[in-house]
């Protein structure tokens, strides 16, 4: 059988890293860029890694959470993590999100990770990436490390128009977007309705997709119910309503 994803494992250590820029990228999204020396052999080879994240002042390990390298530079020892909050003040906040509401240039973060990334051959005429606010990093890395005129199309859910995001992307690239309160992030309709309405291209496609495990696991069975390949998807809950720190993975 045709090896579709290769898995790679890395050695994994703590790196401190210091705030170089923090700003606002849209609304629920506010982007961290890192450096630092402990950079110069970091390593992420899949657009869906991750890292995990040691806010300052949390407890060993008790307060770690996952998030995902959207881009980072060797050479310039520069690492970009974007953070998907809620409003000021939501019950929904976690100990990443309070500490990224009121970082600043200067501040220390240690990270640690990928513990392994996993690689998608290049065999595929077109890809799908479907997610909500959470899966943003992985859609926009993924859609910008494509090779030019792969067409790639991405389909995702956000609050409003303002959370829309462009991706730099060489590849011939179809955004489409669904907006919902983020109340209702937990909710398949928005996504499965849009997804309904969305011709796949011909050829080899492959799908990635990441929201809310129950959504996720919707999104999933609506593409097999199409007649997809199993083998040619890649699916995970990137979060569990009602349980903090939960991910679900899907084989």
């Amino acid at each position: 059988m045709e090896q579709i994803i290769t898995r790679h494992r890395h050695e994994t250590r703590r790196r401190s890293l210091t705030i170089t820029e923090i700003f606002r990228l849209t609304p629920n999204m506010i982007r961290v860029e890192l450096a630092g020396e402990d950079l110069a052999d970091f390593i992420s080879l899949g657009a869906d890694d991750h890292i995990k994240i040691f806010p300052e002042g949390a407890g060993d390990g008790a307060e770690m959470r996952d998030y995902t390298p959207r881009r980072y530079d060797n050479a310039a020892q520069s690492l970009t993590v974007d953070f998907a909050v809620h409003g000021e003040g939501s019950p929904d906040q976690g100990p990443a999100t309070r500490w990224v509401m009121t970082a600043a240039p200067g501040d220390r973060l240690e990270i640690g990770g990928p513990r392994g990334s996993a690689v998608v051959a290049p065999v595929f005429d077109w890809y799908l990436l479907i997610g909500d606010e959470t899966a943003l990093p992985a859609i926009g890395r993924r859609a910008e490390e494509l090779e030019a005129g792969v067409r790639v199309l991405t389909l995702a859910a956000v609050d409003s128009a303002a959370d829309e995001q462009v991706f730099e992307t060489r590849a011939s690239h179809e955004p489409h977007w669904v907006h919902r309160p983020l109340d209702q992030a937990h909710e398949p309709g928005p996504l499965l309705d849009a997804l309904a309405g969305l011709a796949l291209p011909e050829g080899r496609g492959f799908v990635w997709i990441a929201a809310e495990a129950s959504v996720t696991r919707a999104l999933r069975a609506q593409i097999f119910e199409r007649g997809h390949p199993k083998e040619w998807v890649k699916a995970a809950g990137y979060w569990v309503r009602g349980a903090a720190d939960t991910t679900e993975k899907f084989d």
